[in-house]
């Protein structure tokens, strides 16, 4: 049996990584990833204490979240290609395409 501190930990750690690649990365996509990486972070911490709290809330939750990415990806990558074909760079810093 595997401790919840463990799988904390590896949140904690996935969390970590996820928000170095939001803050550092001047790449759009690579910040996506990056938000993917909290966003499973998360779903980490809700089927461990899903499962350590014998309830199936939290794993119920997880699909809502994993609905969320997904659709956050889509628009993401959808925003990412007309950004690619206006300006023809994906860096976030040459975004000032989108100020209103």
């Amino acid at each position: 049996m595997v401790p919840v501190s463990w799988y904390v930990i590896l949140s904690a750690v996935v969390f970590g990584i996820g928000v170095i690649g939001v803050l550092t990365r001047r790449n759009m996509l690579i910040v996506l990833m990056s938000i993917e990486l909290i966003f499973n972070a998360a779903n980490i911490n809700l089927v461990a204490f899903s499962h350590y709290l014998q309830s199936l809330n939290g794993q119920v939750f997880v699909f809502f979240v994993i609905t969320v990415a997904a659709a956050e990806a889509a628009i993401g990558l959808a925003i990412l290609v007309c950004l690619f074909r206006n300006k023809e760079t994906v860096e976030v810093d040459d975004v000032s395409i989108m100020k209103g």
